[in-house]
């Protein structure tokens, strides 16, 4: 059973408080607005936390000699290291987290195409990742995480929801103890979401538990590092299509003509980008009340996080 609110770290930033170096704050709308009705936020300024102030001199990542520091603009105020233990530290304590939204570009919590400034003041490349941010992504190698400006593209957001709710689920379940046949239940439950991503990994997941030459836990790490690094591809038009054909299979002997051709054309109507994902799995969800089915019921992808959020109205 899933908790009652997900717990998920962030950016203090991204939350609309003004920790930033000019008082200032990059506040998402979505997850304040939006989110936060489903999930338990955990913020953390990396910058403030080591105690620098507000407002503050702005700091930069400064590569000199193949090292990356980050400190002022001129080099002075090196926080590399401070930011760096800070991160350790906190990651040893995100273990009961969902997941991490970091703020994008920032030399602490960006993820990725960080500014690293060249020491002599000209020039830069996009190439850093946030001192706070890599260790927190590196000692917590299945949290999954994302940046606040990527979560305006639809795609990538309902991803990174599906991500975490899948991964609180995980939790769940291992906080009340793990057996096999949890695992297999587990497993079964998510068979058609892992589809939808990866079909390659929806086959090596069933082989891997399979196997009666793994002991439970090593058998389990390697489950679910194989179902996270699965549900990192996005899934597209095409093997969404694939899986709800899959899922269309279960009803050949239940819908009448007219219903079997109703979500056919739905089906293909996704398929060719004219009506979203969520019209075939609305008529889906329609015929599972009419002809209940206990497999297709159990199935995460028909619903792998609340409706409230919207996430699949729009592709």
């Amino acid at each position: 059973m899933m908790s009652e609110k997900l717990k998920i770290g962030i950016s203090a930033c991204v939350l609309g408080q003004g920790v930033r170096f000019d008082s200032g704050h990059k506040r998402s709308s979505f997850c304040v607005d939006q989110l936060s009705e489903f999930v338990d936020f955990k913020p953390v300024c990396p910058e403030v936390a080591i105690g620098l102030p507000i407002p503050r001199p702005s700091i930069r990542q400064i590569i000199k000699d193949g090292v990356i520091k980050v400190s002022r603009p001129d080099g002075s105020g090196d926080v590399t290291e401070k930011l760096k233990m800070f991160g350790q530290q906190s990651a040893s304590h995100y273990g009961d987290l969902a997941g991490f939204i970091f703020c994008a570009k920032s030399p602490s919590c960006g993820m990725e195409r960080v500014k690293v400034h060249h020491h002599h003041g000209k020039g830069s490349e996009a190439t850093g990742v946030g001192v706070f941010a890599e260790q927190v992504m590196a000692l917590n190698p299945l949290l999954p995480c994302e940046e606040n400006g990527r979560l305006h593209d639809p795609v990538i957001r309902e991803n990174f929801m599906t991500r975490i709710f899948t991964y609180q689920k995980w939790l769940d379940m291992k906080s009340q103890g793990l057996t096999k046949h949890k695992l297999i239940v587990f497993h079964s439950a998510h068979k058609y979401l892992v589809m939808s991503h990866h079909v390659e990994s929806y086959r090596d997941l069933g082989r891997l538990l399979a196997r009666a030459d793994i002991e439970l836990e090593p058998l389990a790490d390697a489950y679910i590092s194989g179902l996270m690094q699965a549900l990192k591809n996005k899934a597209s038009r095409r093997s969404h299509t694939n899986t709800l054909q899959h899922i269309q299979g279960y009803f050949k002997r239940q819908l009448d003509g007219i219903q079997r051709k109703e979500l056919n054309d739905e089906i293909a109507a996704y398929h060719q980008g004219i009506s979203p994902l969520l019209v075939p799995l609305t008529l889906i969800n329609h015929y599972l009340k009419l002809f209940p089915n206990d497999y297709l019921q159990q199935q995460v992808y028909l619903n792998p996080h609340p409706k409230e959020l919207k996430l699949r109205y729009g592709y």
